[in-house]
């Protein structure tokens, strides 16, 4: 079994988060980044399986600057075999329709019997980037699993739905994708951390996945961006007898009841 779990370098979401003024996109040099936690927990799915059958292959993908590289590190001290990083500077500030679009064509060239990726990521949100990987290479989708069952040909698991969970299977290769309730991820010990350092990870241009510039054409504009409001105090009542009708005027005048 071969598989290709999607990381991702976000900032850490501890500290203040800032769009550029002039572009409308993320300034990544506000804080510090870090590996995404939700897709350390898409790893944890693979390594589980790994851990109960031997001769399992994991690979970890990612699109991103050059510091990008240092959660593909920190994936590969947690056990994954090998990495994958698509960096160029035609790539910057791509939207998902982009991503998306490179993401398929690494996973393509990589080869996998299946995809594992965090159901977003904490600075996009979209939520939107395995769905369109899945349709870029026509394969079955399994979104937003709280819990995963891999054998050597299926996958299944339990999503959350609108007024309960659904049991959801298909057949590999698959795409999936896990939420934060999935298995929590482990912390790399020290023979990982330095057999990382002796894994192979490998650079991919868009000329080595075989993709014409044009397919960094935007299909999004930012036109305007604006600070986020300064909090405000809220109101304060004092019980003088009559607290209990402005509570529930406020409640009510908020649509909170």
């Amino acid at each position: 079994m071969k598989f290709i779990v999607l990381v991702k370098q976000v900032p850490d979401t501890e500290e203040e988060r800032r769009l550029t003024p002039a572009t409308g996109r993320l300034d990544r040099d506000a804080g510090e980044s870090v590996a995404d936690e939700v897709n350390e927990r898409a790893l944890e799915v693979a390594l589980r399986y790994k851990d109960a059958n031997k001769g399992t292959e994991i690979v970890v993908l990612t699109m991103g600057p050059a510091a990008a590289a240092q959660a593909l590190r920190k994936a590969l001290s947690m056990g994954a075999d090998s990495a994958v990083h698509v960096m160029d500077d035609l790539l910057e500030g791509a939207d998902i329709s982009t991503t998306a679009a490179v993401l398929a064509a690494a996973v393509q060239r990589t080869g996998f019997d299946a995809v594992i990726a965090g159901n977003e990521s904490t600075d996009g949100r979209s939520g939107l980037v395995p769905a369109m990987v899945a349709e870029h290479l026509g394969l079955p989708l399994l979104s937003s699993l709280n819990t995963v069952e891999l054998t050597g040909s299926t996958v299944a698991g339990e999503v959350t739905a609108e007024s309960g969970s659904l049991a959801v299977s298909a057949t590999l290769p698959a795409i999936v994708s896990v939420t934060e309730r999935s298995a929590e991820a482990r912390f790399p010990n020290f023979k990982g951390i330095m057999t990382a350092k002796r894994k192979p990870l490998a650079t991919l241009s868009l000329a080595d996945l075989g993709l014409d510039p044009s397919v960094t054409g935007a299909a999004s504009t930012v036109l305007s961006i604006s600070a986020r409001p300064a909090r405000v105090a809220g109101k304060k009542i004092v019980d003088d007898g009559t607290a209990a009708r402005e509570l529930a005027e406020f409640l009510v005048a908020g649509r909170l009841v």
